[in-house]
């Protein structure tokens, strides 16, 4: 690996003689900006505002312009000159656990290697001197024209470094959170467990840049002289301001989960968790119901109002009278009945009485 920056760690009274190295690398594919007409490239030439001239890299240095445009020329010379400690060293200010770090502050990341025999028994021992006390140590570095601030920590059996932000380079979230108060209820907030116990964890190693593969199929399609291949589905529409059914769409994302962890594809999975429009609640005018009428005069607004669907109410109340007249008519018919019946009950029981009496048996008088 190249270094990109020569230097030392203070460590105390102790120094150690290291090189930075870059621990990250970019995939990103760039792109060309071309004549469409043509084809041709497009370029960009550096010129001196005053004479026209184009400038070579060799002539050009560095100036800060003030407020009214002047510029004041800085050197390299000048910047070399300013009293910093840190210009070719990474001091180390503090050592504090990890945690207090907020991620937030976390900048590019760099590996250092010792430099050098001799760098090789203080680099161990600062090595392991951060592995035993599970902590980071806070440095300041200079790079690139202007101090930073680090961070060191172990990875491995390397000693890395990531620049941090200053903390007064850390914005505050004002207005970003969502205005007004809003409740979630535990049944969501279950849900919401259950999707993220779903998805489990994954394997960082195993996470790929579809979007930059894609990207690179498309160009070998079109440098063979083929078209490139067109994407499988529409692309997915976001709800956007639409007032969607939470737990619905939870509930659908859990079982979509569950389905692609189980290797089974799912209904729906091809669209993802589905999201159902919550019904809103009619105005208060329009769900009134039209007041009935007082005395023997039946209102008429409820049909002036609701047109067509006067007929089919109307309907339905003659086919409810109908109905109620049959029934009145069956329970006379019963009523009839049973009173018939309990006259002949009537007029059977004295004609029981006198045969009984007529059947009675005499006593027998003794001899």
């Amino acid at each position: 690996m190249r270094s990109i920056w020569n230097g030392a760690i203070s460590f105390g009274l102790v120094s150690i003689p290291i090189k930075l190295v870059n621990a990250t690398e970019s995939h990103s594919i760039s792109f060309r900006q071309i004549h469409v007409g043509d084809g041709g490239r497009v370029r960009y030439r550096k010129v001196c505002e005053l004479d026209g001239e184009e400038v070579p890299t060799a002539e050009i240095g560095k100036g800060y312009e003030e407020a009214d445009g002047s510029i004041i020329p800085i050197t390299d010379e000048d910047l070399a000159q300013l009293p910093i400690a840190t210009a070719k060293t990474i001091e180390i200010v503090s050592f504090v656990p990890a945690d207090q770090i907020d991620p937030l502050q976390m900048d590019a990341a760099y590996y250092l290697a010792a430099s050098g025999a001799t760098a090789a028994k203080p680099y161990t021992l600062l090595r392991e001197a951060l592995k035993r006390s599970q902590k980071v140590a806070i440095t300041k570095y200079a790079l690139r024209g202007r101090e930073r601030l680090g961070m060191l920590r172990v990875v491995d059996d390397v000693i890395a470094m990531h620049g941090l932000l200053w903390p007064d380079e850390i914005r505050v979230p004002e207005g970003v959170a969502p205005e007004g108060a809003v409740s979630v209820r535990e049944a969501e907030l279950d849900l919401a467990d259950a999707l993220m116990a779903t998805l489990g964890e994954v394997e960082m190693d195993s996470l790929r840049d579809d979007y930059r593969e894609a990207v690179e199929a498309m160009i070998a399609a079109k440098a063979g002289g083929g078209e490139p291949a067109v994407a499988a589905g529409p692309p997915v529409e976001g709800a956007g301001g639409q007032v969607i059914d939470l737990m619905a769409a939870l509930e659908n994302s859990v079982r979509v989960a569950k389905a692609s962890r189980a290797g089974s594809p799912a209904e729906g999975a091809g669209a993802g968790a589905e999201v159902t429009p919550i019904r809103r609640k009619k105005a208060a005018g329009a769900a009134a119901v039209a007041p009935k009428a007082v005395g023997g005069k039946k209102s008429t607004a409820s049909g002036a109002a609701g047109g067509g669907s006067a007929g089919s109410g109307a309907g339905a109340g003659a086919a409810k009278k109908s109905t109620s007249a049959a029934a009145a008519k069956k329970k006379a018919a019963a009523a009839a009945v049973k009173k018939t019946a309990s006259a002949k009950a009537a007029e059977a029981k004295p004609a029981r009485g006198a045969a009984k009496k007529a059947v009675t048996p005499r006593k027998r008088s003794s001899a």
